[in-house]
């Protein structure tokens, strides 16, 4: 399998849906507020993406972003994979992750499963990108998606570095979306204006992921950058607890990638000083967390060929036993079909539940669909089957299941299961 599903070519892909924050379960947070996706990236930022020829299909496949401040910010978050991608491995291991000054990205060869000579491969276009952005090579973190056992083209990449250091530019965040993306069917990005207290912020993200994807991390690349002011302690905090409430919550297929990454990086261009445990913090962290789960959601919605979007909340008993439930329900091929049918058939959430749950008979599980109780102590109860057939049609479908206990609870969100992503993930060389 791929780590982006990008062996052939790429899907077809549009432009960032409109309004960005378009699901029930992620409000837009009253101080933030969406900008158009070409109103620039957040001061002290220039991006660029490039075609080097990597994808087969020619289009873009190299892209840079370069902070311009002289002490920037960063913090950083990768897959916990056993066998990490040579650009994660040399990203780990060489950079700077608290004072990034860019990022270099590939799509159409994840650079996975190469041994030494991807590190090296990486360690030869980390050391381009550092010369044509005029830093040190370990303030240049890597991101490749595509297909694993490819080595690296690595004279197309430094062909693809200096073309891409020419297009540099604050709008550039666009390309450098292409330039990311691998199946994606749609771009996932965003640009936002946060009102906080001590002033006015941008906010911005540009995200690539639509296979591939388990609530262990996921399957994804995520580049976000701010203007604010942030201290390294506060930057890392933040994109933790973010990341935990959004990309470590979804699920497509339950594939854990080789290439996982997620990076934060702040200029402070705007003046806007973010001190720790303070009311600036506050609000940027519900601006950022918003921000991440509605494309943690975008991801899944994009789920090669998916109609639907689940959200699988468990709560009761112990914190192992809500996630096993949920993950399980979530990863579970019967209710993933279910879901893609529109099928009401609730008893292979019982199942899944019952599975995840062995040892504990007789199980008295409730369980909830769209505000209408199915399912009471374990056992079926009357309901309005009419109802409940008509919301499972939506788009989005939301599932409580409530365990025996009190005091633990969790969230995944998961896509459905249907013929496109089969046919996707047979397409191409494995």
């Amino acid at each position: 399998m791929s780590a982006g599903n990008d062996v052939w070519g790429d899907r077809a892909s549009a432009g960032p849906p409109s309004p960005f924050f378009r699901s029930r379960w992620v409000p837009r947070p009253a101080h933030v507020s969406e900008l158009s996706p070409d109103a620039g990236l957040p001061q002290g930022f220039r991006a660029a993406g490039v075609a080097c020829g990597i994808k087969p299909s020619g289009n873009h496949d190299v892209g840079l972003i370069v902070c311009d401040s002289e002490s920037p910010v960063s913090a950083a978050r990768f897959t916990d994979t056993g066998t990490p991608a040579a650009p994660v491995l040399l990203s780990q291991e060489r950079c700077s992750l608290h004072a990034l000054r860019g990022v270099l990205v590939n799509s159409g060869c994840a650079n996975a499963a190469t041994g030494a000579r991807g590190l090296e491969d990486a360690a030869k276009t980390q050391g381009a990108a550092a010369v044509a952005l005029g830093v040190q090579p370990e303030q240049v973190a890597l991101g490749s998606t595509g297909g694993i056992s490819m080595h690296l083209p690595v004279e197309k990449m430094l062909q693809g570095i200096l073309a891409a250091q020419r297009e540099l530019r604050r709008e550039g965040d666009g390309d450098f979306q292409q330039a990311i993306q691998t199946t994606d069917a749609f771009e996932k990005r965003a640009i936002l204006q946060v009102s906080l207290p001590s002033g006015t912020v941008r906010l911005a993200a540009q995200c690539k992921g639509a296979g591939m994807i388990s609530p262990s991390f996921a399957t994804m690349l995520c580049f976000v950058e701010t203007d604010a002011a942030l201290e390294p302690h506060t930057a890392d905090l933040l994109l933790g607890v973010c990341v935990k409430r959004s990309f470590d919550r979804c699920s497509v297929d339950g594939q854990l990638s080789t290439n996982d990454t997620a990076i934060l990086m702040s200029s402070g261009a705007s003046g806007v000083k973010v001190a720790p445990e303070s009311e600036d913090e506050l609000r940027l962290g519900e601006a950022l967390d918003a921000l991440l789960r509605q494309l943690a959601i975008m991801m899944v919605a994009d789920g090669e060929g998916a109609k639907r979007t689940g959200r699988v909340v468990v709560s009761g008993g112990h914190e192992q036993a809500v996630e096993a439930v949920a993950r399980t329900v979530a990863n579970s091929p019967l209710v993933k079909t279910a879901l893609y049918g529109g099928d009401p058939n609730w008893g292979r959430l019982i199942q899944a539940v019952g599975a995840a749950m062995r040892g504990t008979a007789p199980l008295p599980v409730d369980l909830t669909i769209e505000g209408m109780k199915v399912c009471s102590a374990g056992a079926a109860i009357p309901h309005d089957e009419q109802a409940l057939q008509e919301a499972v049609q939506r788009e989005e479908v939301e599932y409580e299941i409530t365990l025996p206990g009190e005091g633990a609870e969790t969230e995944v969100f998961f896509s459905d299961l249907g013929y496109e992503y089969v046919r996707v993930n047979a397409e191409y060389t494995t």
